[in-house]
């Protein structure tokens, strides 16, 4: 695998970026943008209390990123947030989904 790292202070942003633009395609792909949207604004806030929780208490340390923070926690961790179960119902709904994007009964 090759060595991200050279974008120092910036390779967590990139792979944020890189990864939401995975999980933008396949959103719009399976037609479920409005989907993982209301998906990410309810899981949001308990994702922001367990990062900023986990942070506090040094379970871990993010050594590259920008350095800039919001709301006490840095921005990249916002955008993994929306990025991970954007990502997660992206795949599903590319897998799942019918081709209208609603929800099928079995």
């Amino acid at each position: 695998m090759r060595d991200i790292s050279v974008f120092g202070r910036y390779t967590y942003l990139v792979t944020e970026i890189l990864w939401g633009t995975v999980a933008a395609v396949l959103l719009r792909r399976a037609n479920a943008c409005r989907k993982a949207a209301v998906t990410i604004l309810a899981l949001y806030p308990i994702a922001y209390v367990w990062d900023r929780y986990t942070l506090a208490v040094g379970v871990f340390d993010i050594k590259l990123r920008t350095g800039i923070d919001v709301a006490g926690i840095p921005l990249e961790e916002h955008l993994f947030m929306a990025v991970v179960p954007g990502l997660v119902i992206g795949i599903h709904e590319t897998i799942f989904g019918d081709a209208g994007g609603a929800e099928t009964t079995a």
